[in-house]
């Protein structure tokens, strides 16, 4: 092979060589990445569990009818907390 030719493939593999470590380098990252957009996906998927668990908490405090309901069960004595309704559903305890 002639001097050029064996410049030419020097220069390649040169360039091979450096796209290859840059390849590897990015990996890496992009692994770390997702590593870290896994944990904040988790984390998110926690705060909006908490966010429900407000709601619930709350939502029969959001009107004028909650309110009274919620004072009816806290404070005034049930005597048929638990048993069957005249329409067949059951009554649910705590609510």
């Amino acid at each position: 092979m002639n001097v050029a030719e064996w410049i030419l493939v020097a220069f390649l593999s040169v360039t091979l060589l450096i796209f290859l470590i840059l390849g590897i380098v990015l990996l890496i990252k992009l692994i770390g990445i997702t590593k870290e957009a896994k944990k904040i996906i988790i984390k998110g998927q926690d705060i909006a569990e908490n966010a429900n668990g407000v709601v619930e908490n709350v939502k029969d405090m959001t009107s004028i009818g909650g309110i009274v309901k919620t004072f009816a069960d806290k404070f005034v004595p049930n005597e048929n907390k638990g048993k069957e309704k005249s329409d067949g559903q059951r009554e649910e305890k705590g609510r």
